[in-house]
């Protein structure tokens, strides 16, 4: 196995003049569709390993979201056309002659994750689930099948994964910041705000200006006085989070869209804009540690809705991350890390083909080589469990 220490020798993300970072929050179409793929893997893995003692083949990970019409008003509004969901991808529908009810998993899966997590929607009323999904290819159900002869599970793809750490203070408040407008006891005190948020952190110098793009549910809202005064609280929570992360000057601005004078303001039914504004669709949100971040290293690969045993365009942007955090917190000296990893087709997918980690650090980078190696190694050991984790939700990918 290639394992490389070399020198991170790009101006550190947080000492440049301009950074940019973005979170799309849990109600967001992209991250709405990229959650009910991951949904559907989770149930998928749950069902396969209790009736076959294995997980099967299956990667879910083609969702769209159409979105529906709806008039919202101060006070409550209607959905007027629902909420369009097609889940698909590729599962195993029969093994050994058991069947497994992969549509019933999906539409099922799909509504208990929204009553979970949208609390203003009605899963029956406000949205449709249709399932196209299909069994994989013979080619590439063989080589996920050789593990059960080979002991490991092999490399279904091509494919490299990225990740750095550790966050810096941008990434930390933008983050934070929907973390917390969209926790449950946010929404216990404060229905109001919907779960469709979005974060933009934008750094200038010095200075830091977050941009917040929030639904609010137009049943918990009276009228345009009583928007406005709640649109300031969403503010000044946001603002209240950041200065727990950053030192920095911190501006915060809410639905800078919005026309009060005329009364034309971000309100909504179910607290998303899937009932009216916005499509959605897996792989265009969040990356797999949940930011979107145009300074820093990172892949383009849809994790959402993939296995978790095989694939690793979705195993190695996990693992890509957790061995950089490992670094950093392992080796005081390593200021900073980054981490890339390749694989091929068919080879064990705890055998990359090569493992580049890149550290920022006063001391020579081969210094850290046998540490490195180590956690790298500790690191690729641990991916038989991934799936589990997932699984539990212990961990996300977006």
């Amino acid at each position: 196995m290639n394992i490389r220490v070399t020198p991170l020798d790009v101006q550190p993300v947080w000492s440049s003049e301009i950074e940019i970072v973005e979170r799309k929050g849990i109600g967001h179409p992209d991250t709405i569709c990229d959650a009910l793929a991951e949904r559907l893997s989770a149930e998928l893995c749950k069902f396969y390993k209790e009736k076959f003692g294995f997980v099967l083949h299956h990667n879910v990970d083609k969702n769209l979201l159409v979105g529906g019409r709806a008039e919202p008003k101060f006070g409550g509004g209607e959905v007027i056309e629902p909420i369009e969901i097609f889940l698909s991808g590729r599962a195993i529908k029969e093994y050994k002659g058991v069947k497994v009810p992969v549509e019933e998993i999906a539409v099922e899966s799909a509504r208990e994750w929204l009553k979970e997590n949208i609390h203003a929607i009605d899963p029956e009323k406000h949205v449709k689930v249709y399932t196209h999904i299909r069994p994989g290819s013979v080619d590439l159900v063989d080589i996920y099948m050789r593990q059960l002869k080979e002991g490991v599970p092999l490399s279904n793809d091509t494919s490299f994964g990225v990740g750095y750490a550790p966050f810096d203070d941008l990434e930390n408040v933008v983050y934070h910041i929907e973390k917390t407008l969209n926790s449950k006891e946010t929404k216990k005190a404060y229905p109001e705000i919907g779960e469709d948020i979005k974060v933009m952190g934008v750094r200038i110098g010095k200075k830091i200006k977050i941009t917040i793009a929030c639904a609010f549910v137009d049943k918990f809202v009276r009228d345009i006085g009583d928007y406005v005064e709640k649109r300031e609280n969403v503010r000044s929570m946001a603002y209240e989070v950041a200065k727990q992360f950053t030192e920095r000057e911190v501006e915060v601005h809410i639905n800078t869209g919005d026309d009060v004078e005329n009364q034309n303001v971000y309100i909504t039914v179910t607290g998303t804009s899937s009932e009216a504004g916005d499509d959605g669709e897996v792989g265009r949100g969040n990356r797999v540690n949940g930011l979107i971040t145009p300074y820093r290293p990172m892949s383009l690969e849809a994790a959402a809705g993939k296995n978790p045993i095989t694939h690793v365009g979705k195993l190695y942007n996990i693992t890509a991350n957790e061995i950089a955090k490992a670094v950093v917190e392992s080796i005081p000296e390593i200021e900073e890390a980054y981490c890339y990893m390749v694989s091929q087709i068919g080879k064990p997918v705890n055998e990359p083909l090569a493992v580049d980690v890149k550290v920022r650090s006063k001391e020579d980078p081969a210094k850290f080589q046998s540490s490195i190696e180590n956690i790298v190694k500790e690191c690729l050991a641990g991916m038989k469990d991934t799936w589990k984790r997932l699984v539990e939700e212990e961990i996300t990918v977006y």
